[in-house]
């Protein structure tokens, strides 16, 4: 097939709290060192934006980015897939990075760029997998009656080019072997790599994308342009309304079912937290082993009302300081969470 004139995407795959937001952060970071324009579609389980949040303030350089929430691209948001890449193309990026729920089907992703109207302008790079070499032997076990969900973890490995055995600084060796063993069961011609917060060479993924001809300095002279017409090159696109059928809790907490048993939802917190941070751990960690992952900006009275980026992930928190002021709230995504006794013990909490 002839790429020359397509733009590349590289899916990035793996279940939640694996790294995925992580690696995209180096992609884009390793883009603009390059001189290229990257495109960001990026899929969010929950009704509220965390990841594209983190993901825009950690890189210096603006791009294109599309972002999809309240449901999962391979499923609830599936028709709108082409119209979100729509909305990237026509901001004329160099290559596209697509960070998928952790519940998606890259497979079925893989399908939707072979749509007619998709064809003839993009073309698949690579399909990268980051799986949590802490946890992803336990949650084979945990899902094993979840037919639907394991053929998904199991697509998430099977469709990979590269697979990354991520947080290997947290096991020991013979686990990883034993995590090693698992992904080649379901992937045997994939690339392995093992990586301490998803940090990998990059080199091979980006040695055959070049800009695209139209932003080279001799279409730009000939144009007596600049690059790509008269747009800013890096600009945010907003997020599309969505919609999906939710229920509301006695509580009034907004809750949304999303795939197969995974569900997730949305604690607001409408003025800084009174308690310590100590209690509001204990309060997250007392829904496990069903709850998976849970990430949110929160303020506290003390100490002088700062804000901070919560994240819990493999079952530890981590807090970063930082300079925020829009609205306070707190996602949580587990497997069969029991929403609406959640949102009640948070009413009385906060």
């Amino acid at each position: 097939m002839n790429t020359a004139m397509k733009i590349p995407v590289v899916i990035l795959s793996g279940f939640l709290g694996s790294g995925k937001t992580t690696l995209l952060i180096k992609l884009l970071e390793e883009a603009a060192a390059r001189g290229l324009k990257p495109g960001v579609l990026m899929n969010e389980l929950g009704k509220r934006d965390i990841d594209g949040e983190l993901v825009t303030r950690s890189t210096s350089a603006r791009f294109p980015l599309e972002k999809m929430l309240d449901g999962c691209i391979c499923c609830t948001k599936k028709d709108e897939i082409q119209a979100a890449l729509a909305g990237l193309l026509r901001q004329d990026p160099d290559l596209l990075l697509l960070e998928l729920t952790g519940v998606a089907n890259p497979e079925e992703i893989v399908e939707q760029l072979a749509e007619p109207s998709l064809i003839a302008k993009l073309y698949l790079h690579r399909v990268i997998t980051l799986v949590d070499a802490e946890h992803a032997l336990e949650y084979n076990s945990i899902f094993a009656s979840d037919k639907q969900l394991v053929r998904t973890l199991r697509s998430q490995l099977s469709a990979a080019d590269d697979l990354i055995i991520n947080k290997t600084d947290l096991i020991p060796p013979v686990h990883s072997s034993k995590v090693t063993e698992m992904v080649r069961k379901y992937n045997a011609e994939g690339q392995v790599h093992y990586a301490v917060n998803a940090n990998i060479p990059l080199t091979s993924l980006f040695s055959t994308i070049q800009p695209a001809p139209s932003r080279s300095p001799q279409a730009t002279a000939a144009a007596g342009a600049s690059p790509r017409g008269s747009r800013s090159p890096f600009q945010i696109i907003q997020p599309h309304p969505h919609q999906q059928a939710t229920h509301t809790s006695a509580t009034g907490e907004e809750a949304s079912t999303s795939f197969s048993r995974i569900n997730t939802l949305s604690l607001p917190i409408r003025e800084p937290l009174q308690i310590p941070a100590s209690k509001l751990e204990r309060f997250i960690k007392k829904w496990s082993p069903s709850l998976l992952r849970a990430k949110g900006y929160v303020r506290f009275t003390r100490p002088e009302k700062a804000a901070y980026l919560m994240q819990y992930s493999g079952k530890r928190f981590n807090w970063e300081e930082i300079d925020y002021d829009g609205p306070l709230y707190l996602v949580l995504i587990g497997y069969r969470l029991p929403e609406q006794v959640i949102a009640e013990e948070w009413a009385i909490l906060r």
